[in-house]
């Protein structure tokens, strides 16, 4: 089976394309406008730039009728977003923030989740959340789509600050990413956890994998 994505129909009664690039990383962000009201909502095309500095991505697709999205809008005009870890005891929590809401609803209240201070960033935290970066604004870059909601934004910031909790924490200084069980989005509506974690060291590899240093792949 194959064919050629906006040029011949999908022989499939759903689309392959999404489910095929797996597990994708939830972006939960959180942002706040200018005029003080606080924005939640997850985003399953995020992702990790580089690491010295810090850098993120994460693409945001427009409403059908041509908006874009609040959480671009809010990161544009104030400088930051802040992501937070989604994990399995916050699913519903994430699945509520996902609901298309107007930009003057508070996600917050909607989710039900406790409002944590950031230090540097304007906007406020999901207090549950075992891990958060403090994302300072850098760029956006927007692609064409092929209809109005296939026009997309990509938006680029660096981690300013990072929090993580002490009780997810191994005594080695890791994270109990089993104990933590972050959910990742997969194809249709479907998600998965992860609860299994195994290790594979590069061969002849010194440490610097492990200090955050990418190896010679």
């Amino acid at each position: 089976m194959h064919y050629a994505p906006g040029q011949e129909d999908c022989p499939l009664p759903f689309s392959p394309f999404k489910s095929c690039t797996v597990p994708r990383p939830i972006g939960w962000l959180s942002t706040v406008s200018v005029d003080g009201v606080h924005n939640l909502a997850p985003y399953s095309q995020w992702q990790n730039l580089t690491f010295d500095p810090p850098m993120v991505m994460f693409a945001a697709n427009q409403y059908p009728d041509g908006r874009r999205k609040d959480t671009v809008i809010n990161a544009e005009q104030t400088g930051w977003f802040v992501w937070n870890m989604a994990t399995y005891a916050l699913r519903e929590a994430v699945n509520i923030s996902a609901m298309a809401v107007p930009p003057e609803d508070d996600e917050f209240d909607a989710a039900g989740v406790t409002r944590a201070a950031c230090i540097d960033a304007p906007g406020i935290r999901v207090a549950e959340s075992p891990a958060h970066f403090e994302c300072r604004y850098l760029s956006t870059h927007r692609l064409r789509g092929d209809s109005n909601a296939g026009w997309v934004d990509v938006v680029f910031g660096q981690v300013a600050r990072i929090h993580v909790d002490d009780a997810v924490l191994t005594p080695e200084g890791k994270l109990d990413i089993p104990k933590i069980q972050p959910i990742a989005r997969m194809g249709y509506y479907d998600y998965t956890c992860i609860k299994d974690v195994f290790e594979m060291r590069i061969p002849n590899a010194t440490g610097a994998a492990e200090d955050g240093l990418e190896g010679k792949a």
